[in-house]
This record gives C-alpha cells, structure tokens and sequence, in this order.
C-alpha cells in the first residue's frame, strides 16, 4: 500500500473525512498514479530471479549464418557465489584477485559483500540494457 492511500485511510478511520470522500481521493490518487503504456519486454514488478542475456547476431564468414545466446542466470546462484566468497581466506583472495588482474579482469573479489549484491539485484531489477548493431543485437535485463 502506498504512503498517500495510507493516509487516506486514515483520515477515514479518524472521522476526519466520509466513505464517499475517501474513495473520491482514491479514485483521483489512481488516476494520477495510472502507469504510462509499458514498455515492449516489460515484466510485472516484483523480485527478479533470473539475469537474462540474450543476443542475436550474425556469423562471420560467407555462409553468413545467424547465431543466437540466451543465457538465463539464476540470481540466486549470484547471491550463494557472493556468500561463499565470504568464507574464502584472505591469502586465496589475495591470490585469486591477482590472476584475475593478470588475465585483464581488474575484479576485486575482497569488495565483494552481500549487502551490496542486493543493491545491485534492486538497480538491475529497474534495468534493460539494449545494443543494436549492424551485425546483431544484444539485450540484458531481469525477470
């Protein structure tokens, strides 16, 4: 229940408005709060469990082929991995952060708290990133 139709109600049960003029501020509240026309590949609000990344793209080479990725990555999976890595010794991360700077991967893996995660899962909740290019098409978002 939103702040603003909580406040109605209580109004209501104090005696300080009517039935018919709390449900006429109701009424005008949803109207106001009616959602814009969703957005193509727009899902219900609600906890995201899985991280979807999805790409179409065409081959190189002269068959000219298309090629096709749809990964669907359970959050949950994220979260354990996040929680594990709390239980790694320190000297492991040390060394496990060194051969991921080798290899080009400039990740962190001591940064890495659970609280954090969850923010991220939130943001990424809210978020669709999309990449056109000639030679294919890339879509990363959350359901």
């Amino acid at each position: 229940m939103n702040e603003q139709r909580k406040d109605i109600l209580d109004l209501l049960a104090e005696g300080r408005i009517t039935a018919e003029e709390a449900e006429r501020l109701i009424v005008a509240l949803e109207r106001d709060q009616s959602p814009a026309a969703p957005s193509p590949g727009a899902r219900p609000k609600g906890r995201a469990k899985y991280l979807r990344v999805v790409m179409e793209f065409v081959e190189d080479g002269e068959s000219g082929e298309a090629g096709r990725l749809n990964m669907r990555i359970p959050l949950q999976l994220l979260r354990a991995g996040v929680q594990l890595a709390a239980l790694i010794p320190p000297q492991a991360l040390g060394k496990a952060n060194a051969a991921l700077d080798k290899s080009g991967v400039p990740l962190d893996l001591t940064q890495l708290k659970p609280e954090q995660l969850e923010a991220l899962v939130d943001h990424l909740d809210e978020t669709i990133v999309e990449l056109e290019q000639p030679d294919g098409h890339l879509r990363v978002f959350c359901e």
